[in-house]
This record gives structure tokens, sequence and C-alpha cells, in this order.
């Protein structure tokens, strides 16, 4: 028997044992859709129709298996991938290629020989998707493992969590259009998701053609599920309160159809992907997308924490299955509910555990009554019903003295933002609250705005030196700014973890950590992983916050006090080793276009003034502070045209905050002498915007653009190539500011440059200005 036909008959041996589960087709197929796609393909490729095996799956059609099988194990698979016809994994990538228009694709190619016997490779392929993914593993596996896998693997929670996306969006408007409110939205969903547990209610509801007696039918039945699973009368009477809206909104009870609709679309596209996705706050993907009409109309200032931070937070607390787990502003409960599934992974599934996991080692209190039945709700979803629930305010002493005797160790929180700056409680005031109920030397992990970080005047920083009277601060995470898109609300926040009942030690370091970048993108009003970045991103910051690592432009560790800023911005190096030439050639490129523009120079040549080949990263250099070199200059008033005009008033540049022409917005009639300036650089910060630009012309900076003039013990080192030097240096501090820190006279003052020195330590101006010369465009300066 030929190699190939035994590589053949192992692949029917192994799926043979799985008959009853599969449909196994053999070079040929009864699906006419199979068969539409592959004499499509055939007609372009000029290659035989039908791949070795193709296997349907009795228990999920969107997956396709699709084998190739070689004789020869050197004729696996090809460096690039591309000789389909000689190679198993070329061969069955492009067969996936064709297929992925109408399936999900999982690949197998085998090759088999005497000596090595049989090499395996998987790649799977979702639904008009062009990426592949290679699945490690080098052995075939059953039906069940690969369904099971395919289900929770993350390239299928990607895509099935964009379709829920795309349903709840579509599930909003459809509830706007029903007239149904904003804050009922949520529970009608997770009213319908309670009932659909209970098997009859499943099969019942599809009878029902009276709506008001479905809409009774189905909160009667989520009371009665409820009692069955013995949940508290204080809780249950909270539930039936909430959700007696639904016997009477007009539409969903008198409107024919609208409610039966409702729950057979949320059974279809919800109620499948709790299932999937076990430990996923569906509730909380919904709530997000109903709150867009609340915090748009300003009624309603809700933040919810998206799940990947959530996770974050348990993976930094390194939330273990001993772990007692506090959140004293639940929302939708999803911080416990990520808590708990790292509990209970921990716990490897042991039954007993994992009861006491959830009847005893969660912990959480909200206020509102609405929230607080939505957060019920979750828990039932998620098959925990027995937790320890309070609705109440955490600042109640009760509370707080019940909270203590359950001995919490970790605790998160985002508790709510201020709206109202005079009368709203301060977000310091939940981290104290919260602090004063965990057991000692224990750790609390809250995401707070960072203007509470940044802040070091009057209340708040009363509350932070409080807060390190009796508390440690061990770390400050900057998160991304837009990490609230999806909440509508443009909030930058920063995380603080505290060590529990521990004062600050007076020499103890910090660890600050920039954790911007998430590698989310926006998508209109969603973030998303797209290219699925985040776990290797998370590990990164996981591992530089548990080492303490100090690592340029993400993390470092050093000492704070109250009357410091508490956020990485004020405190990481930059790290200039990444500094490029074109860094510099741009400056210079844009410089050239403002003289040419403003009839400064006659053109603009890509010339340089010598040919030196000056590599920048062989230089010896060191840092120094922008104080040394310069003084910093800013007015805020601009003079208004019609000021009386005197003799010694002159024409200068005004320099504002725009973003062409060198920041330069007009000319102006300006008298104020020590004012004005001539060959300087301007430094601008507005919203995101951060420039540097050098001002070879007398001119003045306004509204928020900061001057930096030479100091005069170094003002004869100075010329044009020298300031356009330490601008590209400047514009790396960019990352440090923005519309929530904004560029001030002391902040600037303050930072530190990565500058050339020579052989005393003394900045080599020298280099500096060779530098630039042997750089394109420096002939047209």
């Amino acid at each position: 028997m030929a190699n190939e036909s035994k590589t053949e008959l192992i692949t029917i041996e192994h799926f043979r044992q799985f008959k009853d589960q599969i449909v196994f087709e053999w070079k040929s197929s009864d699906n006419p859709t199979i068969n539409k796609l592959l004499k499509n393909a055939s007609k372009k490729w000029s290659w035989k129709w039908f791949p070795d095996f193709m296997i349907s799956l009795n228990a999920n059609s969107d997956l396709l298996i699709v084998i190739e099988c070689k004789a020869d194990i050197r004729k696996h698979e090809s460096e690039n991938k591309d000789k389909y016809a000689d190679y198993a994994v070329d061969w069955v990538l492009l067969y996936s290629d064709s297929l992925s228009k109408e399936f999900d694709i999982l690949s197998i190619a085998i090759s088999w020989d005497n000596e090595r016997n049989l090499r395996v490779s998987h790649f799977l392929q979702l639904k008009n998707e062009k990426k592949v993914t290679q699945v490690f593993w080098d052995k075939l596996l059953s039906i069940d493992d690969y369904l099971n896998w395919y289900l929770k693997s993350p390239e299928k929670f990607r895509q099935d969590y964009n379709k829920l996306q795309q349903f709840t969006k579509l599930l909003n408007d459809t509830l706007h259009s029903y007239k149904v409110l904003e804050s009922q939205r949520s529970l009608l969903i997770s009213c319908i998701l309670i009932a659909l547990e209970y098997r009859p209610f499943r099969e019942w509801y599809k009878h029902y053609d009276n709506s008001r007696d479905l809409a009774n039918y189905l909160v009667d039945t989520v009371v009665n599920s409820l009692k069955t699973a013995n949940i508290q009368w204080d809780k249950l009477e909270n539930l039936w309160i909430q959700f007696s809206f639904i016997r009477t909104d007009t539409s969903l009870s008198t409107k024919q159809n609208i409610l039966k609709n409702l729950i057979k679309d949320i059974d279809e596209n919800i109620n499948q992907f709790i299932k999937t996705h076990e430990y996923f706050d569906v509730l909380w993907q919904l709530y997000v997308e109903f709150l867009r009409y609340a915090n748009s109309d300003k009624w309603l200032w809700i933040v919810l924490t998206p799940p990947h931070i959530t996770e974050l937070f348990s993976e930094l607390a390194q939330v273990n299955k001993n772990s007692i787990v506090y959140d004293n502003c639940t929302w939708t409960w999803w911080f416990l509910i990520s808590a708990m599934k790292k509990m209970i992974e921990d716990a490897k599934w042991e039954d007993e555990i994992i009861k006491n996991i959830k009847s005893k080692q969660l912990i959480w209190v909200e206020y509102q009554s609405h929230i607080f039945a939505l957060a019920v709700s979750n828990m039932y979803i998620h098959q925990d019903w027995k937790t320890n629930i309070i609705n109440w305010s955490c600042f109640d002493k009760e509370i707080i003295e019940r909270v203590k005797l359950l001995k919490p160790t970790a605790w998160f929180l985002n508790p709510p933002y201020k709206a109202d700056k005079k009368n709203d409680i301060e977000e310091f005031e939940f981290i104290l609250n919260n602090l004063e109920c965990l057991t000692d030397w224990w750790i609390s992990i809250s995401i707070i705005p960072m203007s509470c970080a940044l802040a070091t005047k009057w209340k708040m920083y009363e509350l932070k030196k409080k807060l390190l009277e009796k508390h440690t601060l061990e770390a400050v995470l900057s998160m991304p700014d837009d990490l609230f898109i999806d909440s509508d609300v443009w909030t930058v926040t920063c995380v603080m973890v505290f060590k529990a009942h521990k004062p600050h030690p007076k020499n103890k370091k910090t660890f600050f950590g920039y954790f911007k970048n998430d590698w989310y993108e926006k998508r209109r009003k969603w973030r998303i992983d797209m290219e699925w970045k985040w776990p290797l991103i998370k590990e990164t910051w996981i591992n530089a916050f548990i080492n303490r690592d100090n690592v340029d432009n993400l993390s470092i560790n050093i000492e704070v006090s109250a009357i410091k800023e508490w956020c990485p911005e004020a405190y990481l190096k930059t790290d200039f080793s990444q500094i490029q030439n074109n860094n510099f050639i741009g400056n210079l490129k844009e410089y050239c276009i403002y003289l040419f523009n403003n009839w400064l120079s006659k053109e603009i040549s890509i010339n340089s003034i010598n040919n030196e080949n000056i590599n920048l990263n062989n230089k010896k250099c060191d840092y120094f502070e922008v104080k040394k070199f310069f003084d910093i200059y800013s007015w805020w008033d601009k003079p208004k045209p019609d000021d009386a005009k005197h003799w010694w008033w002159e024409l200068i540049n005004s320099v504002e905050n725009q973003t062409t022409n060198n920041w330069i917005k007009e000319k102006i009639e300006f008298s104020e002498q020590d004012k004005i300036f001539e060959n300087f650089i301007s430094v601008v910060s507005i919203w995101e915007w951060w420039k540097a630009f050098f001002q070879p012309e007398r001119s003045a900076c306004f509204t928020r653009v900061k001057g930096l003039v030479p100091k005069s013990e170094y003002f004869e080192n100075y010329n044009k190539y020298i300031f356009l030097y330490f601008c590209t240096l400047l514009d790396l501090e960019r990352y440090r500011y923005g519309y929530w820190r904004v560029l001030s006279k002391d902040r600037l003052w303050e930072t530190i440059l990565y500058i050339p020195i020579d052989d005393n330590w003394e900045p080599d101006w020298n280099f500096m200005e060779n530098y630039i010369k042997s750089l394109p465009y420096s002939s047209s300066l």
C-alpha cells in the first residue's frame, strides 16, 4: 500500500470512532454549498476539486473540518506555503481560503513515513476572514475536543463578541423605538435571561398570543425560579419590584408579538453566547450600549469598567481559590465575575471549593436598587445566588462592620465619578472606605479619574495625606485615554493599588506604570482588540508590576508623598535610545516649509550641508533638566485689536494654540518688550497636541504656549541647528501631557532631556550642530 494511502487509512480509522457525531466525506461532498465553493475556486487555480477528507459536525453546522494527507513527511509544509500541489499544509490552506466564505474552517494537514511516524498541523480560519491561526497540536484529537476548543477559542470568542456587539446595538435601537426607558432595558433583558434558564418557559412562551399574559408569565416565572433557588426574601422583593414594569409597559404588555420576538431574539443571540462563553458579563455589554442614550442626555453619569481591565485587576491582585473579594460599588458585578473566574480556575474545578467560593468568598455592596437588581440577576445567570450581597450604602457603619467580619483579602473598585463637583462624594473617600474593611496587609485596587492622582492641594491633598498615613501606595498605573469610550464618557483614568492598614514608609518606592497602550482600536464608539494582542500586552504589564521593573517608557519605581503627583507621566524616563534620524528630518522638513511659506527662504532643497554619516547612537550622552539651559516664559492675555496704540509698538508673530505655520496665528502689534523674544523654542500642548518649534523671528507666546529662551550663560552656544536638535528631543516628551495633564511652567522646567556630551561631561554643542548639518534639508535652513 502506498504511503499516502496509509496516511489516509490512519485518518479514516481515527475518525471512524466518532461516526455518530459527524458526516465524513472522502474526496467528494453531498453539500451543494461546498461543491459550489470548490468548483469556483478550481477554475481559478486549476487544481482538483476536493480535499482528501471533509468532516461536518452534527452538533455545529458552522464548523467544517478539512483534511489533506501526504505520503512523505518532507512534503508536509513549504517555506512560503505556496506550493499547493506538492505540500499538505499549502494545499489544505488553499481549500480553507475558498471554503471560509461560508464556514469556519479547521484545516488539518497530515504526513507520514515509516521512520518518523505521523506529523499533524492544525489551522483555524473563521468565516469571511483572511487571518489563519495555527493551533499547536501535533496529534489528532476527538470530535468533542475539537468542538470544545473551537467554541472556547480566542478567535471564536472574538467573532462571537463582535456579533454580540452588533446585536446589542440593534437591540438598543429596537427598545428605543418601543419607548422602553434606558434604565429599564438591562432589567428587561436580565429578566428574560433568567426565565430562559427555566425549561418549561423556553418551551411554552412561544404559545402565548396575549402579550399581557406573556408579560405576567415572564415575571412570575422569574420570581418562582428565584424562590426555588432560595434567594433571600429581601433580594427577591427587590427583583419583584424592579421587574414589575414589564407587566404594565405599553409596548411589552399590549402590542402583539413584541415581547415574544424579543425573547426569541435574546435566546438566539445572547443566551447561546452565555452558554458558550462562561463568566463573561453579557449584561455589562448590554448595559454599556443602553447607557449611550443615558450618558449623552447627561441625566446619568455611569462609567463601566471594560472586561479586559477587570481581568487585569484579578491578575494584579493575584487572586486565587482562597481569596475573599470585596466590591463596594458593584454596578453589574463584573469585577467579581472576573475574580470568580480566576478563583474557580485555581480551584481546578473542584465542586466543594467552587461552592465555597460562590457562597462565602464574594462580597459586594450596591446602593441603587435597579443596579442591585441587575447584579442579583447577573449572579443567577452565572449560577451564583448565595454570595454576600448587600443593598445599602457602603459608608453605613453597620455595613462596614458586617463586611469586616467576612475578612476580605482583595478589593476592587470603580467608584461613581464626580458629576457634581460640590456635592458628590470624592473618589478617594470610596477608597478609604473600602480599605477600612480590608484585612491587614491585603491589596485594594481601584480605577479613578487621573485628576485625583494629579491633585496637590485642598481637599484632595488632605485625602491623599490621609491615605498615606494609614495605608501603603504600592502602584499607580495610567490607563488608555479612551478606555471608557464604550460608555460614551471621556474620562482619563489611572489604577491605584494600596496595601491596607500599613502606613506608607518614608523611603518606600511606589511602582508607576505607563499602561496606556492596550492595543485596543477604536471602531466608531467601540474599542476592539482587532489583532488579539491584549494577552501579550497584559503579560508584559503584569510581569513589570510583579517584579517592580524599571523599563524606559513603561515603568519606574520612585518615592512619592501626598504633595507630589501620583502619575507615571511625571516620573518616567523617556527612551531616547529609540530616537532615529527620521525624527530629526521630519522637524527639519517642517521648518523648511514654514520658512518657504513665509518668504524667509527662496527654495526647499533635500540636500544636506555636509555629507558626513554621523551615528547618533554611538555618541555618549547624559541627562539634563530643561531648566539648566532655558528660562521659561508664558502669557495668557493677548492684547485686543482696539487697544490704544503707541509709537513704541512693533509688529511681531503671535504664537498660539493652532496646528500650522510654526503655531504662528498672525502678526500683531505689541508693546511689552519684556515679552518679545527671537531665537527661542515655543512648546504647545493643547488636548492631544504637543509640538516644539524653533522661532527665529521676534514673537510672543500666548494661550498655553510656553517659550523656552536660552539662559544667558549658554546663549552664545545656540544657533538654529542647536534649537532644532532640542525641538526633536522635546517632541519625545509629548506622552506626558494632554487635556488631563496640562503643560505647566513647573512641569516643563523639570523635564529631563538626553543630550550628547563631550569628554568633560558638558553638552557637546559642536556634535549637535554637525549632526543636524548632516541631515537632508539642512541646506535649506
